[in-house]
Formats: C-alpha cells, sequence, structure tokens
C-alpha cells in the first residue's frame, strides 16, 4: 500500500513487492511500451530503408498532430460551465 503513494520505478528500476516476478516484469514492460522503447527496438533491428524511414517519420508527424487537434476538440467539447451542454441537441 506504501509503494502505491511513492513512484513505483527510479530511472527504470521496478521495485518486486512480496517475490511477485510477473507482476514487477508487466509493469516494467508497460513502463518501456509507454516510453516507446519497445517500438525503437523494433525499428532499428532491421535495416530501414530511408524511404520507409521518411514515410515513418511523415506518419508519425501526421498522427501527431490529428491527435493533438482531436484531443482539443474533445476537451472543447467536454469542457464545463457551457449555456448550453449539448450543442446541437436542442
Amino acid at each position: 500500500m506504501g509503494m502505491r503513494r511513492h513512484a513505483q520505478f527510479f530511472a527504470r528500476t521496478v521495485m518486486v513487492q512480496d517475490n511477485n516476478i510477473e507482476k514487477a516484469s508487466r509493469l516494467l514492460n508497460n513502463i518501456l511500451s509507454k516510453e516507446g522503447i519497445f517500438q525503437q527496438y523494433r525499428y532499428t533491428r532491421y535495416y530501414e530503408k530511408p524511404t520507409q524511414t521518411r514515410r515513418r517519420i511523415n506518419y508519425e508527424k501526421c498522427k501527431a498532430l490529428y491527435n493533438e487537434d482531436m484531443n482539443r476538440k474533445i476537451r472543447f467539447i467536454l469542457r464545463k460551465n457551457r449555456e448550453d451542454p449539448f450543442p446541437g441537441c436542442s
């Protein structure tokens, strides 16, 4: 219980509680996947042609822009203290 209130990892170090290695392993894998370590490993495991690299980078940029725009729209729709809480549903 006390570990939840504190950082569960420090510099990718995971604390093992009650010899539960499976849980610590899942937590570490979750941390590494969120940081993109596995994805970077997959890209560098084999040679990637320069055209594929450019296409992938352009796709990632477009995806980031799209996600940012959608998050902004969702925040706009879900904001509080509006006169009409459900616009367009009159």
